[in-house]
């Protein structure tokens, strides 16, 4: 059925701070907020990022403090609707501690430790911080190149977080003795990705490709369940595994054309589950199998002044019947198509 909206949302108010200078020592920072969080009807202020930079003279180090853009999100697709390419590309802002390190010739090394604050996974209790907060830190390590036309970005994400239902789930009887004993199940994922960015006068085009596990945290269609139930008192997980993909373009200046083409695919979890214990994210629809979206853009550029008209086409892949022991549906899948027109003014200022 056909249905609109008419939203200012994404009105955002932000401060850029640079050249503080404490001895050798600089010091840059950016606040930035919108209005997109929702009270009933009511937008109300969010926090998008707020952190600083810190950087000293002639050393090849860098450090981001705070929260920004988490490094596998920050290169994202051309476009100028909300989604900015997910759930084909990782959507997520943490807080987080970020190094980089310039290692000469274009190349350089960004290695990061993040704490989820906006963007939580899913499990037991539903969606909670508290899953990373008993277990690890949310690791990322990736190299960079970098050229006059050329971005290249490869890096893997390291998850190792701590699902529970109550905090009593992490006490079990000891069976040699009357008292109980605290066991540890953990989770733990690695999800590789591959950026690539090549820019000539006018054009640009950029690709991404990611495999996910238990990737709903980045705003992909991922999660994970129960493998096992040891005999130890602990769990065993088991990740979802997804593969998100994207392919953008972008050209012109003052009439500009853009568009993404985006692939993403359920995989089925690394081990089989037990019991069809599984938790999916639940900002979608869970049974999404596979998705593509194509996005032609056209916008007009009038030095501070812009509007754009975009079609969205996306087609989703919905399972039926029952979860096989990968967490894959087995019944006969159905696509179902969605048709949306996006029109966008923006005044920068």
């Amino acid at each position: 059925g056909f249905n609109w909206r008419f939203v200012s949302l994404t009105t955002r108010l932000g401060l850029d701070v640079s050249g503080y200078k404490w001895g050798a020592m600089g010091v840059s920072g950016k606040v930035e907020a919108d209005f997109y969080a929702l009270s009933g009807s009511t937008p109300i202020l969010r926090l998008r990022q707020a952190f600083m930079k810190l950087n000293w003279d002639n050393s090849p180090v860098s450090f981001t403090i705070g929260q920004a853009w988490h490094p596998m999100a920050a290169d994202m697709p051309h476009m100028n609707n909300l989604e900015t390419g997910a759930p084909f590309n990782p959507f997520n802002r943490s807080p987080q501690l970020t190094m980089d390190l310039a290692l000469g010739s274009g190349f350089s090394l960004t290695a990061s430790l993040l704490y989820l604050n906006h963007y939580l996974p899913t499990g037991p209790a539903g969606k909670s911080k508290d899953y990373y907060k008993y277990g690890m830190p949310e690791a990322y390590l990736g190299f960079t190149y970098k050229s006059s036309q050329f971005l290249v970005k490869v890096g893997v994400d390291a998850v190792n977080m701590r699902p529970y239902r109550t905090i009593k789930d992490w006490r079990v009887q000891d069976s040699a003795s009357p008292a109980t004993i605290e066991v540890k199940s953990f989770l733990s994922t690695f999800s590789p990705f591959l950026f690539a960015q090549y820019t000539n006068g006018k054009f640009q085009l950029r690709a991404k490709s990611i495999l996910a596990q238990a990737g709903e945290h980045m705003n992909l269609l991922s999660g994970y369940g129960v493998h096992s139930f040891n005999s130890d008192g602990t769990i065993t997980y088991t990740p979802m595994q997804d593969w998100a993909s994207f392919v953008s373009f972008s050209y012109g200046k003052k009439f500009q054309v853009m568009g993404m083409l985006g692939y993403m695919k359920q995989l089925g979890t690394t081990k089989d589950l037990t019991d069809n214990q599984l938790w999916m994210n639940t900002a979608a629809d869970t049974k999404i199998q596979q998705a593509f979206r194509a996005t032609p853009t056209v916008a007009w550029n009038l030095g501070k002044f812009t509007v754009s008209l975009e079609y969205n086409l996306t087609a989703a892949q919905f399972g039926s019947g029952n979860r096989n022991a990968r967490g894959m549906y087995t019944g006969t899948p159905e696509w179902v198509l969605n048709h949306r027109f996006i029109c966008m003014t923006k005044f920068n200022f």
